[in-house]
């Protein structure tokens, strides 16, 4: 679009989380404004000093809104907040927004762009671009504008400036005021493949448990850096081993306390463990029908499952997914989780024998 001057005055580029839609708005921003590059370069210079102000986040042709917190009574906007921008970017240029509320100071926060940033905005895209010929506005997730601030900015793209371009970053894009959405150039991002996440976050790990993690992430590259890096997937292991080996047992009293300590992890976490148990079964049911190709376990989980895979097979599998499903659904519908974990391991019990 850059080189064929077919550039839109709105582009709203779009994917999942973790797939680098962020890096790619910030590198075609600093593409347009690159000065030391030929009209048929692939990529920015990356020297010459638009490109440097832009990789120092103070170019003066691009202008940022971003979610925030209120401050007070008065006016909030994004500016407000670049030092924090910068940080947060510079740190981790894949944009976890889940990382973003603890930046600004609330963890429990919930950032949103006020209108006060859609009047900041439009101010600055109402001036004629200083150092280059081209004023761009970045807008980070859209989907979180308030509904003032969303109507503003549908006035400033259905009458943009001569030499504007709004490029606005979403992993939501269903929920981004439907009238906006129709008035923008959209360019999709699909999924990251299995071999690219594991070649981004795998360098001096285990291949497998990499590869592994890659494909449970599901193209998500923040999703399977956090699986490497956390605690989370070794303690649901653990909890899953303890889980199957008590009910294959028939330790009743013991699947008792069992179900005691995973309700400490809280609603979210018991969620997260039944997911990570449904995972387990079915990847234990393939590896139980010698599909090797098709399996995605990490090298613990890979040694445990060799030794556990023949008690799933085709009679249990689909009732054993089924019972962790409903169990989901009833904690998520804030089912007491003591009752539920308890009646799912009782279950359980029955359906390793059959």
């Amino acid at each position: 679009m850059a080189q064929q001057g077919r550039l839109p005055h709105a582009l709203l580029l779009s994917g999942p989380v973790g797939s680098g839609e962020m890096m790619l708005a910030r590198a075609f921003a600093q593409y347009l404004h690159c000065t030391g590059r030929n009209a048929d370069d692939e990529d920015s210079c990356g020297c010459c000093p638009s490109c440097r102000q832009h990789q120092a986040f103070n170019h003066v042709d691009l202008h940022f809104a971003f979610p925030v917190l209120k401050k007070g009574s008065g006016t909030t906007i994004s500016d407000d907040y670049l030092p924090e921008w910068r940080e947060f970017l510079s740190v981790d240029p894949w944009a976890d927004f889940r990382k973003w509320p603890s930046m600004l100071g609330k963890p429990n926060g919930q950032p949103t762009i006020y209108v006060d940033d859609a009047d900041n905005l439009q101010r600055k895209m109402n001036l004629t671009a200083r150092s280059s010929d081209l004023n761009i506005a970045l807008i980070w997730l859209p989907e979180k504008m308030q509904p003032a601030a969303a109507n503003k900015l549908l006035k400033l793209l259905e009458e943009p400036e001569e030499g504007s371009l709004f490029l606005l970053v979403s992993n939501a894009p269903a929920e981004i005021l439907p009238t906006i959405y129709s008035r923008c150039q959209r360019l999709e991002l699909r999924r990251l493949s299995d071999e690219i996440v594991s070649e981004i976050v795998g360098k001096g790990l285990n291949p497998t448990d990499v590869m592994a993690a890659a494909h449970v992430a599901e193209g998500n590259v923040i999703a399977a850096r956090d699986m490497l890096a956390t605690t989370e997937t070794d303690s649901n292991f653990n909890l899953f081993i303890d889980l199957m080996r008590k009910a294959y047992a028939r330790k009743v009293g013991d699947l008792k306390i069992w179900s005691e300590q995973v309700n400490e992890l809280g609603r979210d976490g018991i969620c997260r463990f039944l997911e990570y148990a449904q995972r387990m079964v079915r990847e234990n049911f393939i590896m139980n029908l010698r599909v090797s190709d098709l399996n995605y376990l990490n090298t613990q989980e890979a040694q445990f499952s060799e030794r556990f895979c023949p008690f799933i097979n085709e009679r249990n599998v689909e009732q054993l997914i089924s019972e962790l499903d409903t169990a989901i659904v009833d904690i998520r519908g804030n089912g007491n989780a003591k009752i539920v974990l308890f009646d799912l391991a009782v279950k359980i019990i029955i359906l390793l024998r059959v």
